[in-house]
């Protein structure tokens, strides 16, 4: 696997992390993010891509073994979907996510800088129709917390 390939793992993790943030918020209860079955699918498939994209980072010791898991929260939403929990998938987003999202913020500033730059101005191409997307994107562009 290249460094790059990596790199992108990373900016794949970030932007699904900004994405269940922003769906998620929109409910003030797990139930009635469960019975909007777009937020419910969209967050769900946002958990399946940082479950499969930090698979590979545990794999090149970019990220500890304590985030198994992540990956194992992944295949349980794959393997044993009828299974999900809404609270757990709750406690996920209240309790978890923001410690995830600076684990990932620290590991996108280790990127070297021009790779970095190539990098957030491709994602900004790609998410040009979200603009909560831009906005956070600008915010790394810009080295802010």
């Amino acid at each position: 696997m290249s460094k790059r390939e990596v790199e992108l793992f990373i900016f794949d993790i970030y932007i699904a992390i900004v994405k269940i943030e922003y769906v998620s918020n929109e409910f003030t209860n797990i139930q009635d993010l469960l019975h909007d079955f777009k937020s419910w699918d969209t967050v769900i498939r946002e958990f399946e891509i940082i479950g499969e994209a930090s698979k590979h980072l545990i794999r090149e010791d970019l990220l500890g073994n304590k985030f198994q898991v992540v990956v194992d929260f992944r295949n349980l939403i794959i393997h044993e979907y009828f299974g999900i929990a809404p609270e757990e998938v709750d406690d996920i987003i209240k309790k978890d996510l923001n410690n995830f999202k600076v684990e990932i913020e620290s590991l996108i500033s280790k990127i070297d800088n021009e790779l970095k730059k190539e990098l957030i101005e491709a994602f900004i191409e790609d998410n040009k129709h979200l603009d909560f997307i831009l906005k956070e994107l600008k915010r790394l562009e810009n080295g802010k917390k």
